[in-house]
């Protein structure tokens, strides 16, 4: 887990040495007041993967097709309740029309979808393979948990915070001050989205139903940042 913080900050009515010449702008506020901008970020390994799967159909009206649809879509739910660490919810659903050459509708076309989501890969991987004959893999998406994140952003908001409170203490004595007090602080949280790793056509990821293997999945690292600004007021 690699860490890094950045400091910005900006200073009114005062030289500044050639050292903060690239992180100082020139603001106007009162006498001695002193603004500054402390960032710490990490990598953190994603912790959470979803998986969404899909089945497609055509069918000559959409109550059929509907029905068609929601039994795939039941089967698949039936089926990851008894794994244990994998909750499955239903994805998106939809029905349109399909028109021939003279534009009156000759088909309907539909598709279901059920995500798994789970913390163990491995188990996700291995039900996803076991529902290929039923539904096939349309997407891999890797993300933090909440838990993984408040712990990161824990971490790293005492790392910004001593950041400022040393970047205002270092600045305060360069511009000739002994000290300084905090006028206003903020501290704020920021993370990524999920990351979507791979798409597969339903004819590749059902080639071999008889002998559904596990996907080989593995998650990244997700970047979590916690910003700290404010203004101290520099004192003699």
């Amino acid at each position: 887990m690699k860490t890094k913080t950045a400091v910005v900050l900006a200073a009114a009515l005062f030289a500044v040495p050639a050292a903060y010449a690239d992180t100082v702008v020139m603001q106007n506020q009162p006498s001695g007041v002193l603004s500054l901008s402390a960032q710490a970020s990490t990598e953190v390994p994603q912790d959470v993967v979803d998986i969404t799967l899909f089945y497609e159909q055509e069918a000559k009206d959409p109550a059929s097709l509907t029905d068609v649809l929601n039994q795939h879509a039941d089967a698949a739910l039936k089926q990851a309740k008894g794994i244990a660490g994998v909750t499955a919810r239903t994805g998106s659903f939809s029905i349109y029309p399909s028109t021939g050459r003279d534009g009156r509708i000759s088909a309907w076309r539909g598709r279901t979808e059920v995500v798994l989501e789970s913390r163990d890969f491995a188990a996700a991987s291995k039900l996803a393979g076991q529902m290929s004959s039923n539904m096939q893999v349309g997407n891999v998406a890797f993300s933090l948990s909440p838990e993984a994140q408040r712990a990161a952003e824990e971490k790293l908001s005492g790392q910004a915070i001593a950041s400022f409170r040393q970047q205002a203490s270092a600045s305060a004595q360069a511009f000739g001050y002994s000290g300084y007090t905090i006028r206003e602080v903020n501290v704020g949280h920021n993370g990524v989205p999920p990351r979507p790793v791979m798409m597969m056509s339903m004819r590749a990821a059902g080639a071999d139903a008889n002998a559904p293997a596990p996907m080989p999945i593995e998650g990244g690292t997700s970047t979590v940042t916690v910003n700290v600004s404010g203004s101290v007021q520099m004192t003699r």
